[in-house]
């Protein structure tokens, strides 16, 4: 079979890959369509980000859709042929944080596509997949591509979570990729009032104003257009971080009323913090990292028509030319998802 490997910074390379057999609880899949996200982008670009880089070959990729080929002994509620989302979340459910119910805080993770450890987690940009039953969700009537956005729709749904009480809220987003306007949409469902997002792209912005943003703001072309919000101490409930920019998080602080939740989901590396300003107006400064149970509940809300994802499918490419979609997906002038249709 054919893999998407990652060597280094800008070298990769679709390459063959043995084939694996389903043992107990487990499924074989043959792999419909994976989503390059953020950082495989960093894998792409960069050979990793922040601490974390490629000390070895890593095939990359963690948001996947695949039709489910075999059934390893013991498995049910899963059917040959059908099309399953696979969250890439595989904690070991025995350490401390398991037992706890911080699955995706597990000692022993094994996400898909991951540097963090080494050796490296292989991930699931590879045509054929064996997987735990329990990572494979139903897809129903979504298409491939929908089901696999079920991934970063679960990291907003986990970050909507840690912001806690979202009814009648204020909210500002700051990054509008994939998971910025995902965080709109799963904001608004969770009951936002008012969203308002900014970036420095106008493209990435007018699909924010699409998925329901109250207003847009280019901080390129509007430096100062943050500053109304800051009278009297701050407008916004909720910052939903997700640029992983210092200048985003210092400029969403300034605009947060007091008492504010930041949400952290940008991954930019470490940033200075305006530490008086949090201090002086008692913010809350809540991280957010990967997800779990929130993976089955987005695959839910994407069937029942709650939240729609079609409009972030910019690009799909083949196999043959996935090596082009990371290109793509690089864009931001462009490009909101870039998936790979791999059958």
């Amino acid at each position: 079979m054919k893999a998407i490997v990652a060597h280094a910074a800008k070298d990769v390379r679709i390459e063959e890959a043995p084939e694996e057999q389903p043992g107990p609880g487990e499924v074989k899949l043959r792999l419909a369509t994976g989503g390059i996200c953020g950082s495989d982008l960093h894998y792409y670009n960069h050979g990793g980000f922040g601490t974390v880089r490629l000390k070895q070959p890593m095939i990359l990729g963690h948001e996947v859709s695949a039709i489910v080929d075999e059934l390893g002994e013991g498995v049910e509620g899963l059917s040959v042929g059908e099309l399953v989302a696979v969250s890439p979340s595989r904690p070991c459910r025995t350490c401390k944080y398991c037992q706890q119910g911080l699955h995706n805080q597990c000692l022993n993770m094994r996400f898909y596509g991951s540097a963090m450890p080494f050796p490296h987690i292989q991930g699931a940009f590879r045509q054929s997949l064996v997987a735990d039953a329990i990572q494979c969700v139903p897809a129903g009537e979504l298409t491939p591509g929908e089901a696999a956005m079920a991934e970063p729709l679960a990291v907003t749904l986990h970050a909507t979570r840690r912001a806690g009480e979202m009814l009648g809220k204020r909210v500002l987003v700051t990054g509008c990729g994939p998971i910025g306007v995902l965080s709109i949409l799963a904001a608004r469902r969770a009951g936002a009032a008012e969203i308002v997002a900014t970036d420095l792209s106008d493209f990435t912005l007018a699909m924010a104003k699409t998925a329901g943003a109250d207003r847009t703001i280019n901080t390129k072309d509007e430096p100062e257009a943050l500053a109304a919000y800051s009278v009297d101490k701050g407008t916004f409930d909720v910052l939903y971080e997700c640029s992983g920019a210092a200048a985003a998080l210092v400029g969403g602080i300034a605009a947060l009323r007091p008492r504010g939740v930041i949400v952290q989901l940008g991954l930019g590396g470490d940033m200075s913090l305006p530490m008086m300003a949090i201090t002086a107006k008692e913010l809350d400064l809540r991280g957010s990292f990967r997800f779990h149970e929130e993976f089955a509940t987005g695959v839910s809300l994407m069937r029942k028509g709650l939240i729609d994802v079609k409009p972030l499918i910019t690009h799909t490419v083949s196999l043959e030319d996935a090596l082009s979609a990371f290109e793509i997906a690089s864009d931001r002038s462009q490009a909101m998802k870039a998936q790979i249709a791999f059958s």
